[in-house]
């Protein structure tokens, strides 16, 4: 006898418990095949990252257009590990019309012509993406107030060279200190030189070389990048600050990177990219073939040398020493080695 017993009523007691039978709602999220397929997004605008705050986007859309306008956006879910930079040529959907309150969406990035980088320090291979697009890097350094440091300024010229950007400097405050013994560091190297003193910008020649370009603008903190800012691009009201007189170093002011467009009294146009002041720039980043490449000239006479030749003054077997062993250069050539090999012995630490 079973211990349910025979009667079928105690069978039914028992049935209310019994879950095989009920019938569960399907899930349609569940049941929906996944997909990596994203939209083409084929109706999106182009648009100049002009800025980043806090995860916003400034984008100029319809740039030199009368349907110029400036949105602020967000970038899409897929692009959340793709740095996003100014300078950036974006991708945007959504509410284009930049009218007050409206978000559009970054969903693709325009493949880049340059990208400036640095690491936090020489070992470090973390890239921090300073700005896209860029075919220029404007130097600021001071004469004097603070002292010009030759060896970081040798640093912006490796990354500028390694991204394929053309550098230029300008050497302000040279009312307070002769810029010539900083200068004579740079003999041989293919850089334009401005100087610049109190009452005495020179405006109109540095204008004149930001006509058609994209210019980053890099210096220490305290040497007047954001005061040559101002005065090139009326309206930028970029942040200036001092330097400290204990220290001896400047304050920082710009705490963000931002595009501005420069139109000089002809109308012709550039655009202005002003950073913050930095103190270090790290270069573990760096392709030090990028550096030789920069010297046409000398990379020719380079491929003669071992593989894995440093091309330093001290190598074995250099073909580029040997030349100048043997006199095969002129006082040009001579120079622009010297001055390969200073930046080469810069990245090399």
């Amino acid at each position: 006898m079973s211990w349910l017993g025979d009667d079928d009523d105690e069978l039914d007691d028992f049935a209310e418990f019994d879950e095989s039978s009920i019938r569960t709602r399907p899930n349609p999220k569940a049941n929906r095949p996944r997909t990596k397929r994203r939209p083409a997004h084929e109706d999106a605008e182009i648009g100049r990252v002009l800025g980043v705050d806090r995860g916003r986007y400034s984008v100029l859309i319809g740039e030199d257009t009368p349907e110029e306008r400036t949105a602020t956006a967000v970038r899409a879910r897929e692009l959340r590990r793709t740095p996003i930079v100014t300078g950036d040529r974006a991708r945007v959907v959504g509410d284009t019309s930049g009218a007050e309150g409206t978000l559009t969406r970054i969903v693709g990035i325009v493949e880049r012509t340059s990208l400036l980088r640095r690491s936090a320090d020489d070992t470090d291979q973390v890239e921090r993406v300073i700005v896209a697009n860029a075919d220029q890097m404007l130097i600021v350094v001071a004469a004097a107030d603070p002292e010009p440091r030759a060896r970081l300024v040798d640093r912006y010229l490796v990354a500028a060279l390694d991204a394929g950007i053309r550098p230029l400097l300008v050497v302000t405050k040279t009312d307070l200190a002769d810029p010539a013994p900083f200068l004579a560091h740079f003999d041989g190297l293919d850089l334009r030189v401005f100087t610049s003193a109190r009452g005495r910008m020179p405006l109109a020649e540095i204008g004149e070389a930001l006509v058609g370009h994209s210019t980053v603008f890099v210096g220490h903190s305290g040497v007047g990048k954001s005061t040559l800012v101002n005065a090139l691009v009326p309206g930028a009201d970029r942040a200036t600050g001092h330097v400290n007189e204990v220290t001896g170093r400047g304050r920082h002011t710009s705490s963000s990177t931002v595009s501005l467009r420069y139109v000089d009294a002809q109308g012709g146009r550039g655009w202005v990219i002003d950073t913050p002041g930095v103190r270090s720039f790290g270069l573990g980043h760096v392709d030090s073939g990028n550096i030789l490449a920069a010297y046409t000239e000398l990379a020719a006479i380079a491929a003669d040398c071992p593989r894995g030749c440093t091309h330093l003054p001290d190598a074995e077997d250099c073909a580029l020493n040997e030349a100048a062993a043997a006199g095969r250069l002129t006082d040009t050539g001579r120079a622009r080695l010297e001055s390969l090999q200073r930046l080469l012995q810069t990245f090399a630490g």
